[in-house]
């Protein structure tokens, strides 16, 4: 029997990928079927869907479930689950679906079906119920009121863009999917699904794992805060998003190279393993450090590590409310009476870490009594934006063999994005 972490839900992995006989006899209806758009972040949480990263969601969320995530952190039969996942579409092609009827989930990017989908329900999503799941995910300590929130949200907030850029309906259901598109191909060796870093785990006998989210090619910081996780875990899972970022954003190949030159170099190999996996990212700091926490269950992860601004962007969200919404949650273990239903994967929280000249090392503000002009303090999208202007990275503020790698990323770029510095990044 095993001794890791159970899947998230209660029903184990919960796989939606079609194998064999019955994914060629799918492909052959779902050409048949009506085929209905779906977006690049609808596709990444199709593909979770697939693979079982998001057990136990067998398909697009009802109202009642987009509800409930919204306003409880709860599914309507009670389950956990941070962060709606829903699939939108035009009033035009809603108009000609039926409940009951089937669909195929149609990937313009690739010009390949991806999916086919029974539709159980379709209901309308007006600006002020987009408005309503803004507020509800991504609204934080940094905007505490609904006024401030809107004064910023739509220009410089991705995760509020995607949302008031969906389209008018949604339309929920169960889906079989046909494909994981260019994921397995593209990050072969790094892409992983959850039964594979389930099975590696049971083979190292590591019971006890801390998973280290990544957006950003680590740095000193990223590298600490895995050595503090190994220390009190068998073992630490740096799992990278493959999925897309917003623009500016290091690419997932930059990011895997920079990751394999400090796993050689300064880590015991056998006690980190790399993955990644296709979700886009949402930017929605405490909400999505849930949703993190959520998913890596089910990958046999115990522990997230969650550090300073986790998930966030721009100065939307207080410096650590990724960590207290661990503490505030409605669905506990001890309250639950199905216990497969809560989060059974604990926040592994780590303050604000940096390089200290005097210290003469990495250390935390738990740790460290010096002041900030003896400390590198540590960002990512500070590292990005030297970079991407050719300045001076600071001593100590990454690794010589990582910074080899991104200067010549950068130098590649022709188009380059403005990156706007915020508190977070600088110290403030």
């Amino acid at each position: 029997m095993s001794q890791l972490i159970p899947p998230h839900g209660g029903k184990g992995l919960v796989c939606c990928l079609l194998e064999g006989s019955e994914l060629e006899a799918e492909k052959k209806k779902a050409e048949g079927l009506k085929k209905v758009e779906i977006s690049p972040r609808e596709n990444g949480d199709l593909i979770m869907m697939a693979i079982g990263a998001f057990s136990p969601l067998d398909g697009f969320m009802t109202k009642a479930d987009w509800k409930g995530v919204c306003e409880k952190l709860l599914l309507a039969d009670g389950t956990f689950w941070p962060c709606p996942v829903t699939f939108s579409a035009s009033k035009e092609d809603a108009d000609g679906i039926n409940e009951g009827d089937e669909i195929a989930l149609f990937d313009p990017k690739l010009n390949e079906i991806r999916a086919t989908m029974k539709v159980t329900e379709k209901y309308a999503m007006t600006e002020a119920d987009k408005k309503f799941e803004c507020e509800k995910i991504f609204m934080g300590e940094g905007t505490p009121t609904a006024e401030e929130f809107w004064k910023i949200a739509k220009e410089d907030h991705p995760g509020v863009q995607s949302v008031m850029g969906q389209k008018d309906v949604n339309l929920a259901g169960p889906v079989k999917v046909l494909s994981e598109g260019e994921f397995p191909i593209k990050y072969a060796g790094i892409y992983m699904k959850p039964a594979e870093s389930r099975k590696i785990f049971e083979e190292r006998g590591w019971t006890e794992i801390a998973a280290m989210q990544l957006r950003n090619p680590m740095h000193r910081s990223h590298e600490y805060l895995c050595k503090i996780a190994v220390e009190v875990c068998d073992g630490v899972f740096i799992h990278s998003l493959v999925g897309n970022l917003k623009p500016g954003d290091i690419p997932a190949d930059v990011r895997v190279k920079c990751i394999d030159a400090l796993v050689k170099g300064y880590f015991v190999e056998d006690k980190v393993l790399q993955g990644g996996y296709p979700m886009d990212m949402r930017y929605a700091g405490p909400r999505e450090g849930l949703l993190h926490a959520t998913f890596r269950q089910n990958y046999g992860v115990s522990r997230m590590i969650i550090g300073r601004d986790h998930a966030g962007v721009g100065d939307f969200y207080g410096m650590f409310e990724a960590q207290t919404i661990f503490d505030k949650i409605p669905y506990t273990k001890e309250a639950c009476p199905d216990p497969g239903k809560a989060l059974l994967c604990k926040p592994l929280k780590i303050d604000w870490t940096f390089y200290c000249y005097k210290c003469d090392g990495m250390a935390s503000l738990r740790t460290c009594p010096h002041g900030k002009e003896d400390r590198v303090l540590l960002s990512g999208t500070m590292l990005r934006k030297l970079l991407s202007e050719s300045g001076e990275i600071p001593d100590h503020f990454g690794r010589e063999e990582v910074l080899v790698i991104l200067r010549k990323y950068y130098e590649g770029l022709t188009d380059k994005v403005e990156i706007k510095l915020h508190g977070a990044a600088t110290g403030q």
